[in-house]
């Protein structure tokens, strides 16, 4: 039992720009607060080490959306989850982005949390979140939820940790293919890498893979395809206010914008594996789908075949099922659904 981790009152800086935060998370050995709605949930617990705080909220430079002369888009790290939402042409664009946030948490919560906060934020494990508990992530040896409660955890199994990645915007990012721009503290450069990149699902003692001192600056979404269809869907215990069993974002890419047969498709799913993930094998079956008709054959088998993806935990065995129905349900919204 661990019996040193407890509160922790840290000092917080306030810059206003991306050189100064950076400079504070190098120099003073600090990591950064976004919107502030799972960090202090871990201080209060005594999960966040002690420590300096950087603040990022009055660094206009992450904050809001760009859009280059292709119709491709940069959002700040900063921007809430909210202004994702209420964003007309993100929807338009990014249909598939900008149902998965209007969905997440509650309108309190959205109107706090941010793109960069989102996708780095702890998991949810409480054995993790309770100090009477030591695990790969602090400082222990052994996941205590793999021979304990892990009713909510991976049914994907990658790696020592039993607990699923907790962010719905990466799943709906990945679904996208888009990247995450960071500031690395070796280089000082803003280097981009796929928002696959960001997640390591072998390694237990952490939630991604930036170092301290880096700074994620903003996420690049690639030029939107006309005729789009695409559908979140959100499997949870209660409607409001809970982290999904199962997280789909189904994106279809057809012919004479939209009405034709599918030309790419793009599925991702969270809630079941340390990391956010694609299933290559429905991908590939929906192509050649219709708009507006049933699942041929095809389809029907890879839905089959994700089951074999699947490594459950004795607990997380309903989560095979789930994950089934809810890839099928997702896809099949998409198809009956134009979206732009």
């Amino acid at each position: 039992m661990n019996t040193t981790r407890g509160p922790v009152i840290p000092t917080v800086t306030r810059p206003t720009n991306v050189a100064g935060a950076a400079r504070d998370l190098v120099e003073g050995g600090a990591r950064p607060r976004a919107g502030g709605t799972d960090i202090a949930t871990c201080v209060e617990a005594g999960v966040t080490a002690p420590g300096p705080l950087v603040d990022l909220l009055d660094v206009p430079e992450l904050r809001g959306v760009r859009w280059a002369d292709d119709g491709s888009a940069r959002i700040g790290a900063m921007t809430t989850v909210a202004e994702l939402g209420a964003d007309p042409l993100l929807a338009g664009a990014y249909p598939g982005l900008a149902a998965t946030a209007r969905a997440l948490a509650t309108p309190q919560i959205r109107g706090t949390a941010t793109v960069g906060g989102n996708l780095l934020q702890r998991n949810r494990c409480p054995y993790l979140r309770n100090p009477a508990f030591d695990c790969f992530q602090t400082g222990g040896d052994s996941c205590p939820a793999r021979s304990g409660d892990h009713l909510r955890g991976v049914v994907v199994d990658q790696g020592p940790c039993a607990a699923p990645h907790p962010s719905s915007l990466a799943v709906a990012l990945l679904a996208y293919d888009a990247s995450v721009v960071v500031l690395e503290r070796g280089s000082g450069a803003e280097v981009e890498r796929g928002l696959a990149e960001l997640y390591d699902g072998a390694d237990p003692t952490r939630d991604h893979v930036l170092a301290p001192g880096d700074l994620l600056v903003a996420v690049a979404l690639p030029r939107p395809v006309p005729g789009e269809r695409a559908a979140h869907l959100r499997v949870a215990g209660r409607s409001r206010a809970e982290w999904p069993l199962v997280e789909v974002v189904a994106r279809l890419e057809c012919a004479e914008e939209g009405r034709g047969p599918v030309t790419r498709a793009s599925v991702a799913v969270g809630g079941v594996a340390r990391t956010p993930l694609r299933l290559p094998g429905p991908e590939r079956a929906l192509v050649g789908a219709v708009p507006g008709r049933a699942l041929d054959q095809g389809v029907e088998r890879a839905l089959e075949e994700v089951a074999d993806l699947c490594s459950p935990l004795p607990a997380t065995g309903y989560k095979v099922h789930l994950l089934q129905a809810s890839v099928q349900s997702a896809i099949e919204q998409a198809l009956g659904a134009r979206n732009r």
